[in-house]
């Protein structure tokens, strides 16, 4: 099998993000956004999924963290796409549920080459440390998209904002995890339809 594995240099005015993805790998992460808590949960994705990820991130900071955020949630998702190939014998559907504490959260994924995301959870504050609350659903619309995959993320119940982004979060890389994996059964695209697109 060919390495699944994709580099994304994404440069504009605003952000450069360089990002390497290894779908096969074992965890490993080097990850600097600049932002502490994002930072966190990107290697809760790393560790989950078993995907090694390295992530250098710059942006303009001195007006938020929403931009160095986003674009690098849009080269992860075109990172992901990029690694999955014609997706052939993949298993290609994923879920989990993840218990933080209090929290439990469900990440439902279908790496069915139609983008969709459908997100559902309630924030006490406006922050996680550096990171806007707002921008956890955000990120994963944007893996959504970019990655050609429908998305399912929800808590179920929690209290603590840090948990119950945590539980989303690994609840994400177990999914991928599951989704991604090849399946020793099917030697072609996993659809009825003969494509993924």
């Amino acid at each position: 099998m060919e390495p699944r594995t994709a580099t994304i240099e994404r440069n504009t005015h605003e952000t450069r993000v360089n990002l390497t993805l290894n779908l096969d790998g074992v965890g490993e992460a080097r990850i600097d956004t600049s932002i502490g808590f994002f930072d966190h949960m990107l290697h809760q994705v790393a560790a989950h999924s078993l995907f090694d990820l390295t992530v250098q991130a710059e942006g303009d900071r001195n007006i938020d963290a929403h931009h160095t955020i986003e674009d690098v949630a849009i080269t992860f998702g075109q990172a992901l796409n990029l690694a999955l190939g014609s997706r052939a014998g993949i298993v290609r559907m994923g879920a989990a549920y993840v218990p933080m504490d209090e929290s439990l959260a469900r990440v439902v994924v279908d790496l069915s080459g139609r983008p969709y995301a459908v997100f559902s959870a309630e924030w006490s504050a406006p922050m996680i440390g550096a990171m806007p609350t707002s921008l956890v659903e955000h990120v994963f619309e944007s893996i959504a998209f970019n990655g050609r995959l429908n998305l399912h993320a929800h808590v179920l119940y929690g209290r603590d904002d840090h948990h119950q982004a945590e539980a989303l979060f690994k609840g994400l890389g177990r999914a991928l995890d599951e989704a991604v994996r090849m399946d020793p059964r099917c030697s072609g695209i996993p659809s009825t339809k003969g494509t993924l697109t």
